[in-house]
């Protein structure tokens, strides 16, 4: 029955990513259903409710910082930098979406930052798909590295049973996925032809389908309780990392700490989200009608759906599947790296991705250097050019240079999305033993 429920489990992940949106947590639920009638057996407890939470509270304190004006101030913040430097978009623009996507352990930060990118490079005569191709792939892997992401907690919850912790894991994964971003920058530099000599572009300038580039706003005036805003952010983020910190059984310096550092994550950023409204004089009910709250809501039922599917058959098949992976994952650990990379765009979700595998990789007795270098694959969302910002960055794109080719794979994010991912666990594999 083992093939019959991966069918299954297979084909409803598909139905979901045709479905789209919420359709996906959806779908998950309904093979969940299929697998139950058909003899899997499956409870609460497959349900990721530890990564759920901290969507939850995450998504409510970066929706607060919306409502503030703070996402709008960083959005012209980034305008000025892109625009003043605009012959190093294809460095820049990364490094802005990673740091965004680190910082509010969300993707969906790049949202706002993509017509800037399009706008900047078109001006300058610059190939929009090479600073686009990098930007979006490193907003997501900005999200493996977050210290507040679901994705990160997924990580640590999963590796706990082999004492590594919180931060030895924040110290091997910011840095390698950091680098691993620069390097994709270097080969997305180099991708595709010049604007200028472009068929696609050509065509659709002559069509009057592309816009002129504009210029800067300069009456921007930013929201009085902006600036505040993010600084109580960063003050949150601190808050999280020293209570990490103390509470570690690796530096021992709370002997018994009242919380771990996941339920600390999830009551400091909803505390948070409380003090930023009440400091910016919002109403708390206007959260919900935040763009980022919504797509975060939407996020989190996906992974209910996706990762409980996952779960379920993971866990009714464990021995059979760990009987399966053990010698040949116990031979060459690195192929732990691949297995997420081809699992990530099934999944639509790096916690959901990580939620469902990597206990099974910690039960296969892998060493746990090999599971924290090959961690970063998670964030494969660009191999299939169908995850929400891959088609954000095609569609607002007038220039038509972010494109989907004749074949499915052949667009320009698979290189320096792979380049970025390849390096990321090469560098995990020499940083983590003297970490760990």
């Amino acid at each position: 029955m083992i093939w019959f429920h991966l069918a299954v489990v297979l084909l409803f992940i598909i139905i979901g990513a045709r479905m789209g949106g919420v359709g996906i947590g959806l779908a998950g639920g309904a093979g969940i259903l299929v697998l139950v009638l058909t003899g899997v057996h499956t409870s609460t407890d497959d349900a990721p409710w530890e990564v759920i939470g901290i969507i939850m509270s995450v998504i409510c304190t970066v929706a607060a910082l919306q409502l503030a004006g703070a996402m709008d101030h960083l959005v012209h913040l980034t305008e000025v930098l892109l625009r003043k430097h605009p012959k190093q978009i294809v460095f820049l623009a990364p490094i802005v979406t990673y740091l965004m996507s680190l910082l509010c352990g969300t993707g969906h930060t790049a949202y706002s930052v993509i017509p800037v990118i399009v706008d900047v490079a078109k001006g300058h005569g610059i190939r929009p798909s090479r600073p686009l191709s990098i930007a979006v792939v490193a907003s997501q892997v900005g999200v493996a590295a977050s210290p507040i992401s679901a994705a990160m907690v997924a990580l640590v919850v999963a590796l706990e049973p082999i004492n590594i912790g919180y931060l030895q894991c924040l110290a091997i994964v910011i840095p390698t996925t950091f680098i691993g971003c620069m390097v994709g920058a270097v080969v997305a530099y180099f991708q595709g032809s010049e604007l200028e000599d472009d068929p696609v572009y050509i065509e659709r300038k002559a069509k009057g389908l592309v816009k002129p580039s504009t210029a800067a706003a300069s009456d921007y005036q930013a929201a009085p309780s902006a600036v505040p805003s993010l600084f109580i952010f960063l003050g949150a983020l601190i808050a999280v990392v020293a209570y990490a910190t103390i509470s570690s059984p690796e530096l021992n310096i709370m002997s018994d700490p009242p919380m771990g550092s996941t339920p600390a994550i999830m009551t400091i950023m909803l505390a948070t989200a409380a003090i930023i409204c009440t400091a910016a004089k919002k109403p708390t009910t206007q959260i919900a009608s935040q763009d980022t709250f919504r797509a975060g809501m939407t996020a989190a039922v996906c992974i209910l759906g996706l990762a409980w599917l996952g779960n379920a058959f993971v866990n009714q098949y464990e021995e059979t599947i760990s009987n399966a992976l053990s010698g040949p994952f116990q031979a060459a650990p690195w192929l732990v790296a691949v297995f997420f990379y081809f699992a990530a765009p099934l999944m639509f979700s790096h916690a959901a991705t990580t939620r469902a595998f990597m206990p099974l990789m910690v039960a296969l007795g892998l060493p746990g250097t090999a599971l924290v270098a090959s961690y970063p694959a998670v964030a494969n969302y660009y191999l299939l050019p169908n995850y929400p910002t891959t088609v954000a960055a095609m569609e607002m794109d007038d220039t038509g240079s972010t494109r989907v080719g004749k074949m499915v794979l052949n667009h320009p994010f698979v290189l320096p999305g792979t380049a970025s991912i390849i390096v990321c666990v090469a560098l995990g594999f020499l940083i983590a033993p003297f970490i760990l």
